[in-house]
């Protein structure tokens, strides 16, 4: 039998570049353009993200919030809607990118459990983690990450999964599931104050199954490791889940415009390596990441395609 080559599932769609929002808008198209530049040539098994399912999405969304989201995108020719306040938008082109944003994290879980690949990034756009169960906001639509994971405890049958978010933004969404399923751990390090404003010390989880570390304007690689270490990983080791989820926001970088924190690119790759480290016993190496924000187009391709390459080992 041939030896297996291929070393991670990459999961994306052409479909997530027709997602456009208004001029100048920082969620833009480029961006999933320049992390798959980035990714080009790496020995990774490509595949087409599908459509998210009603059911799957039901378990985060609630029916109605769903049912609003299908009746809302405007028909060609009709421009953009705004769904808060001008951040977060829809265009007659969305609605494939936004079901198969969610898709990609569920088909990834699936891959993944069945031994197909250990590992798997989602490179989609629209993010997720913003998304609450009845609310969009933050440029996210569905809960992409949450998704995956309530798939995986339902789906699949496991007891415990993981998601860690190292996105500069709080992931509000994401801990808004964590705050009524023990099955789910969240654990996030994110600058404050910053958007959306939520991740204090003090949420904790519906079980103790949340850790926000939230870090000042400025920090840096020293501060944020600290963090990662003191904090997130021994609470990720202690909660030994099965699966772990990793929202990939590159948005911490230096050189990112919409923050103030001070990583670089050997940060993330770091970050993968112990994450992938930590993965090793109780889930069996198992690990799903998705794209979440980054939007200085050249430290998003480089951080990712370091995170990337750390994860790939």
């Amino acid at each position: 039998m041939r030896a297996k080559t291929v070393a991670m599932l990459l999961l994306t769609h052409p479909s997530m570049l027709d997602h456009t929002g208004p001029p100048g808008h920082p969620e833009r198209p480029q961006r999933l353009e320049a992390v798959l530049a980035a990714l080009e040539g790496m020995p990774l098994d490509r595949r087409e993200a599908p459509y998210a399912r009603r059911d799957a999405l039901e378990r985060v969304h609630p029916s109605a919030f769903v049912s609003a989201i299908e009746s809302v995108f405007p028909r060609p020719g009709e421009g953009m809607i705004a769904l808060d306040s001008g951040d977060t938008f829809l265009c007659d082109a969305s609605r494939e990118a936004v079901w198969r944003a969610a898709g990609a994290c569920t088909a990834a879980v699936d891959a993944v459990m069945a031994g197909e690949d250990a590992t798997a990034f989602c490179a989609v756009r629209p993010p997720g983690h913003h998304a609450e169960p009845a609310q969009a906001m933050g440029f996210c639509i569905f809960n992409n990450i949450a998704v995956g994971a309530l798939h995986a405890l339902e789906a699949h049958g496991l007891k415990r999964v993981a998601v860690i978010d190292f996105d500069v933004h709080h992931g509000n969404g994401t801990q808004a599931v964590a705050q009524k399923e023990g099955r789910l751990f969240f654990a996030s390090t994110h600058q404050s104050p910053l958007y959306p404003g939520t991740g204090r010390v003090t949420d904790t989880g519906v079980a103790g199954n949340a850790v926000n570390a939230p870090l000042p304007p400025g920090a840096g690689s020293e501060m944020w490791r600290k963090a990662m270490e003191a904090r997130v990983l021994p609470a990720l080791d202690a909660f030994a889940p099965e699966l772990v989820f990793i929202s990939a926001g590159f948005d911490a970088h230096r050189a990112d415009p919409l923050a103030e924190m001070a990583l670089e690119d050997e940060d993330f790759a770091w970050a993968a390596a112990a994450l992938k480290e930590a993965a090793g016993a109780s889930a069996r190496g198992r690990i799903v990441a998705s794209l979440e924000g980054g939007y200085d187009l050249r430290a998003l391709a480089s951080s990712a395609k370091a995170f990337v390459e750390a994860l790939v080992g």
